[in-house]
């Protein structure tokens, strides 16, 4: 098997990302058509926090990995963006601020005790990946973001059309994530075009996105059975009052 050019291996990542990007989840397709319940937004919201609050945990063991500086002090800017420089700022921050625009209560979304068993499962078998895989592969592994302007986009227009008790306010989160992602998925298209030379290390990468790829859908997945069909709500999760 011979190597890809940089320009063959980007069109092949972006080819998983056109196949297998969790936009395509049926889930997700009735959240932004408008035909979930109050309750099944809040479920969403809810579990897909867990997912927020583990990313900057995923991200400074990625840093400790890695002995470049410079690619230490660009992964850097991920840490500020979900953590913030302060208390109330961050990605984490205006991701509470949605769970309590959705009349969620703080300390129960925090405790992670609604949090359904798939969730936690798939958002730890991500972090377990950044943490053991190798340096190439973790940084492959974010290269979801190259597809998250477009299912933020659609977020941002079907909810704030369709359901009465989202808000602009409550939606902070998302106005404020495309451009981040755009630079990060950039960094990390371009260092990954840039040290996957070998047919075996590209494989690894395109395995990689397949990986965090199959994450995202699963969480999804644990999100449907639950709350759409067939609905069993594992015992201790999160019921809907509707």
């Amino acid at each position: 098997m011979n190597a890809l050019s940089a320009e063959e291996l980007e069109a092949r990542l972006r080819d998983i990302g056109a196949r297998r990007y969790h936009r395509l989840h049926p889930f997700h397709k009735l959240l932004h058509g408008g035909a979930c319940s109050k309750g099944q937004v809040q479920a969403w919201a809810l579990n897909r926090y867990y997912y927020q609050a583990m990313i900057p945990i995923k991200d400074a063991s990625l840093i400790a990995r890695c002995d470049d500086p410079a690619t230490r002090r660009e992964w850097r800017s991920r840490l500020v963006d979900h953590d913030g420089t302060r208390e109330g700022e961050g990605g984490i921050a205006r991701w509470l601020k949605l769970t309590d625009g959705l009349d969620l209560d703080r300390d129960y979304v925090v405790s992670l005790r609604g949090l359904l068993p798939g969730t936690r499962f798939a958002v730890d078998a991500y972090v377990h990946f950044v943490r053991e895989k190798a340096l190439l592969e973790a940084i492959a592994s974010s290269l979801t973001e190259l597809f998250s302007p477009a299912i933020i986009g659609e977020r941002m227009e079907g909810m704030l059309k369709n359901y009465d008790f989202v808000t602009a306010e409550t939606f902070a989160y998302f106005s404020q994530r495309p451009p981040q992602a755009e630079r990060d998925s950039r960094f990390a298209l371009d260092y990954v075009k840039q040290h996957a030379r070998t047919p075996e290390a590209q494989q690894s990468v395109l395995a990689a996105l397949e990986f965090k790829c199959d994450v995202l859908w699963a969480m999804l997945d644990a999100l449907y059975h639950a709350y759409v069909a067939p609905k069993e709500v594992p015992p201790g999760a999160f019921v809907p009052k509707d």
